[in-house]
């Protein structure tokens, strides 16, 4: 804000007139008042002198030569230093269409000459007093604005906090009841399987040593399908292992993700994390009825440990993989597959890399809907969604920016084309 606040403080007036006589009458009748006077013979002048010291009001005469007061101020309200000081026009025009004019380029008020001297300091001290209150009213709205972008900030903050306690804590049970019986499960199958093993070499003897086996015997091994029991029973037994296997990485994953007993930073594994989150959201990934199977490229470069938050920097990986995804799934609704034009494959590329700055740059990107340029400056903005009602709460990337700027010190960038996908950039230091 360019205007002088201290009520004490001599008010400085531009007077900017062609007029040697009324430049002259104007000038002694306001430092009479007190006022700081400047003088300025024509239009040029006039900028010119609002660029060196910004006064705080500009009585201004419309019929100059080379540029008139209109153009002056159309040049004054153009530039954002001088956009906000008052200009009253002081001219000997006195038609309607001239004070319309006046006030359609941006004049506060308009004072016909000739003029009277006590008329000229009150409009002066009224627009003063005005763009006084202008100024305080300004500077609350500017508090009101901080305050609440703080309470919007305090309560994602909030909001954070409770979610990833209440998902640590949740994830963290799951994990321990489930890992208990499935390692109970997975330690016994191989026991298991030695012991149908076992049970089918004797079965195996038996048919050598006795290979003529009783009719009620020969019935039952008819009945049961003997033959394809001793061949499927392994392959069965495999399946079971390779099930549980999998339930087990699944448990590991959930036990990475949460992290539920690691709140403070320490050395991780960038790319081991982001495995587990996708191994989070494998569902998500799978072949569904409106698109096939989302493919996952990885660019991965060579990275170090990076001490870190690790669970919250968990957080910002499973957002950016769900928010590619749902991209996907709206393009794909978004358009239609023909034999000549099939549709693109849906795809995730996954790019991280050391950065000349010792940063280490983690980048999702999609090949879904994109985001509009409009758009992009209020991504982090806290309850800010481009997805339809009841499928974004608005926080997602707003608790992501927050996690990478505030608290890691890095940050996060959205680069897009509309129809060509979104990239997803975050940079958080190693150290």
């Amino acid at each position: 804000m360019h205007f002088n606040q201290t009520n004490h403080h001599k008010r400085n007036i531009l007077v900017v007139d062609d007029t040697p006589d009324n430049l002259r009458l104007l000038s002694a009748m306001l430092t009479a008042q007190g006022f700081e006077v400047r003088k300025a013979l024509n239009g040029k002048m006039a900028l010119t002198a609002c660029q060196m010291v910004l006064p705080d009001v500009i009585l201004l005469d419309i019929n100059m030569p080379d540029m008139n007061g209109y153009q002056v101020c159309q040049q004054l309200k153009a530039d954002h230093k001088t956009c906000e000081v008052p200009v009253i026009f002081i001219s000997a025009l006195d038609d309607v269409v001239d004070k319309v004019k006046a006030f359609d380029v941006g004049g506060v008020d308009y004072i016909s000459k000739p003029f009277h001297g006590a008329e000229v300091v009150l409009r002066i001290e009224n627009q003063i007093n005005l763009r006084l209150l202008q100024v305080k009213l300004q500077e609350k709205n500017f508090l009101l604005q901080e305050a609440l972008d703080n309470l919007k900030v305090a309560q994602v903050k909030q909001i954070q906090n409770e979610k990833m306690v209440a998902l640590g804590q949740l994830v963290a049970g799951l994990a321990h009841e489930i890992n208990n019986p499935i390692s109970f499960i997975y330690g016994n199958l191989q026991y298991a399987g030695q012991y149908v093993q076992d049970l089918v070499e004797m079965i195996e003897v038996y048919q050598q040593e006795y290979p003529k086996p009783t009719p009620k015997i020969q019935q039952i091994a008819k009945n049961i399908d003997l033959n394809f029991i001793i061949k499927d029973l392994q392959n069965l037994i495999g399946a079971m292992y390779r099930g549980s296997d999998r339930i087990r990485e699944i448990v590991l994953a959930l036990q990475h993700f949460s992290r539920h007993d690691e709140a403070e930073m320490k050395p991780v594994n960038i790319h081991e994390d982001i495995e587990n989150t996708l191994v989070m959201l494998q569902h998500r990934l799978k072949e569904a009825v409106e698109r096939p199977a989302i493919v996952i490229v990885k660019d991965y470069g060579n990275l170090p440990l990076v001490t870190c938050y690790a669970s919250e920097l968990n957080q910002v990986f499973m957002h950016l993989l769900n928010n590619a995804i749902d991209a996907i799934e709206e393009g794909v609704g978004n358009q239609s597959s023909t034999p000549d034009s099939p549709l693109p494959t849906p795809q995730i590329r996954i790019h991280t890399e050391v950065t000349d700055l010792n940063m280490v740059k983690i980048a999702i990107a999609d090949n879904g809907t994109g985001i509009e340029e409009s758009l992009r400056s209020r991504l982090f903005d806290p309850f800010f969604t481009t997805k339809p009602v009841g499928k974004g709460s608005g926080l997602g990337l707003s608790i992501s920016y927050q996690i990478i700027v505030q608290k890691h010190r890095g940050n996060i960038t959205c680069t897009s084309s509309v129809g060509q996908g979104a990239e997803f950039a975050i940079e958080i230091p190693i150290e």
